[in-house]
């Protein structure tokens, strides 16, 4: 997908950035940029002045190392949260995360991904937005759940992808209503 820059909203300060593995992760954030109207970028073609110049990041990831404590996502985002994120100054940034996985072949270990992401970047100072329901998902375990709620929006482009477009939409909505742009 290619980077949309230049549109000029009212949510200019906010973008996504994702890794992907499969082109999953990719198509998920394009949804959510179109139902937000901001612009989209490979965690591996950012710079760190460039992610602390925006106001909010929205974060996905995919999740292929599953069971896996670090590193779980299979993308550069895992160079980034080792290597570059660490000595980065991010305290009050709102940050939202998306996850994907497979959650019927992989339901123990759905969406673990996105539970580093958030995470890794709450461990920095920001605040984090746009927690979900587990309704509706068939998963038994998940290590981005945090009090009977996902980190923020998991998706399955596996078992699910008729849902992905309608799920972005509402999830911006809800993250426009809790302050996040």
């Amino acid at each position: 997908m290619n980077s949309i820059r230049g549109l000029s909203t009212a949510l200019d300060g906010s973008i996504i950035y994702y890794g992907t593995a499969t082109g999953n992760t990719e198509t998920v954030a394009g949804y959510i940029a179109e139902a937000a109207g901001i612009s989209v970028e490979d965690i591996g073609d950012a710079t760190p002045d460039e992610i602390k110049g925006y106001d909010s990041l929205i974060v996905g990831a995919p999740t292929w190392n599953t069971g896996a404590d670090e590193q779980r996502s299979g993308t550069t985002w895992d160079e980034f949260l080792y290597d570059v994120l660490p000595g980065m100054d991010l305290e009050g940034k709102k940050v939202a995360v998306f996850g994907m996985g497979d959650q019927e072949s992989y339901n123990d270990n759905y969406g673990d991904a996105a539970g580093e992401l958030f995470d890794m970047f709450e461990a920095k100072g920001c605040k984090m937005f746009g927690l979900t329901s587990t309704e509706g998902y068939v998963h038994s375990e998940s290590k981005a759940e945090r009090n009977d709620k996902f980190v923020g929006l998991m998706m399955d482009e596996d078992n699910q992808y008729d849902l992905s477009e309608d799920r972005s939409k509402a999830w911006v909505e809800q993250l426009k209503t809790e302050g996040f742009f």
